[in-house]
């Protein structure tokens, strides 16, 4: 007699909705998660999809009745509470569309606890739409598997960033005239962290010295090539969740 199939199987769909889940409790799913379901994953009564809902963590659940536009799930077991994310925060400069979009896209999959775009003299865009932005950064977490969503603030100034930025949280400062080597300056510092990456065209002699003079400011070097926003903010990101975030064998 062959062993029990595993339930959910590794390949079951996931997807976040609105929660909280409890068990049993039906889930109607409507509109474009909908058509996902029915029309590209041809999911039936019987199957099994995981659900997250940013607050009590991953659930298997049962599909009960579909239709032509919506269907029925009934959360069964929870697998996982939701996670806890490092510490970590990345403020990066609005970039071209395609290129910002890669950016929320990586700091997702990276595990990245808030992600907080940035407007500053140099940057091409000042404007996000959070509708999509939040839809980029679903979609990533159901991807990669994570059960908790990254936080997406406001789009903010430099100016006040700096000015309100909390006294217990260190601002490392890619600054690409130098600063102290990231892997060192992560290894040195442990606790709350944040990333500062700028614009396609750099941070201004202004604004450099202005966030060079902040007292939670840390310049760092990414090494001796100058990066692109989008390498920079994905590159430190990945460095840092390897020294002190949950990659490591100390992971927050």
């Amino acid at each position: 007699m062959g062993a029990t199939p595993a339930w959910p199987p590794r390949s079951a769909p996931r997807l976040f909705v609105s929660g909280p889940l409890t068990a049993g409790a039906p889930v109607t799913i409507a509109e474009g998660q909908a058509h996902y379901l029915l029309k590209v994953m041809r999911i039936a009564p019987g199957d099994a999809v995981v659900l997250c809902d940013d607050t009590t963590g991953e659930w298997a659940a049962e599909v009960t009745s579909t239709s032509k536009r919506d269907l029925v799930l009934e959360p069964r077991k929870r697998l996982r509470e939701r996670e806890q994310v490092p510490d970590f925060w990345l403020c990066a400069a609005l970039l071209k569309k395609p290129n910002f979009d890669l950016v929320l896209e990586k700091a997702t999959e990276l595990g990245v606890r808030r992600i907080q775009p940035v407007v500053t003299r140099r940057c091409v865009a000042d404007k996000l739409n959070p509708e999509r932005a939040l839809t980029i950064v679903t979609e990533a977490a159901e991807q990669c598997a994570r059960t908790a969503l990254p936080g997406l603030a406001p789009v903010e100034r430099l100016e006040a960033l700096l000015r309100d930025w909390p006294e217990d949280r260190v601002l490392f400062f890619a600054d690409e005239q130098g600063g102290l080597p990231a892997a060192a300056a992560f290894a040195a510092t442990p606790g709350p962290a944040a990333l500062l990456v700028g614009p396609e065209g750099g941070f201004e002699d202004g604004e450099r010295a202005a966030i060079r003079a902040h007292p939670q400011a840390q310049a760092i070097s990414l090494g001796p090539r100058i990066l692109r926003g989008e390498t920079a903010s994905i590159a430190a990101t990945a460095l840092w969740m390897g020294l002190s975030g949950d990659w490591s064998t100390q992971g927050n």
